[in-house]
């Protein structure tokens, strides 16, 4: 599992005044959770980007105030306008403690129904499990190879992981194959060019029928 090494520095006042100060600095106030009291600090949005703007999960070494800690990120708040990193949570990782996380779904496998011209809609891009810091996983391998036009694929069709629970339903759809328009008009057309041909082909053993019925 990827690791990502941040450094923040204590932050001794709080408030919504000392944020405002501390991101003018160009910092972004932060918080760790479960190592005891809550540690306030702040840090350069520079150093989040590779845990904030990716769609992998990684964990976080962070060093605040001559301690390290394992954590994950919990949560973090945008400017609306912006888009600049505003708040950012981390929560440290205890052994044998339970946490929920959301993880990235990646596909494997050669989808039929795509090498068929389907098209893959992907439904869910994360998974939420409850695990152990001893357990935890970077990602969920979902196996698409038997996936045909028009079908499914759904939460239970993920490979248990021991010690490694899946929150989420387990018939929610995460991808399908989707039949693309021109491939619908075509098997439309062709059904009914079978459909008007049976009908013909009825049409006329219709006299005959009725011939036979009259002698």
């Amino acid at each position: 599992m990827q690791s990502v090494k941040v450094s923040g520095e204590v932050r001794e006042n709080l408030g919504k005044k000392s944020s405002k100060i501390t991101r003018r600095e160009g910092l972004v106030p932060g918080v760790l959770y479960g190592a005891g009291d809550p540690v306030h600090f702040t840090i350069k949005a520079l150093d989040v980007r590779s845990l904030v703007y990716t769609p992998e999960f990684k964990l976080a070494e962070l060093s605040v105030g001559g301690k390290s800690y394992k954590a994950i990120v919990k949560d973090y708040q945008f400017h609306p306008v912006t888009d600049q990193l505003r708040h950012i949570d981390f929560l440290a990782l205890q052994p044998n403690h339970l946490l929920k996380v959301q993880v990235p779904v990646v596909f494997e496998g050669d989808s039929p129904g795509v090498r068929g011209g389907g098209k893959l809609q992907v439904a869910v891009r994360r998974v939420k499990i409850k695990t152990t810091p001893e357990n935890l996983v970077d990602k969920l391998v979902l196996d698409i190879s038997e996936l045909e036009l028009g079908s499914a694929i759904r939460v239970r069709d993920i490979d248990p992981i021991e010690g490694v629970e899946i929150m989420n339903p387990g018939g929610q759809p995460i991808a399908s194959v989707e039949v693309p328009r021109a491939l619908r008009s075509a098997t439309t057309a062709e059904l009914k060019e079978e459909e008007e041909a049976a009908a013909a082909a009825a049409a006329e053993d219709a006299p005959a029928e009725e011939g036979a019925a009259a002698e």
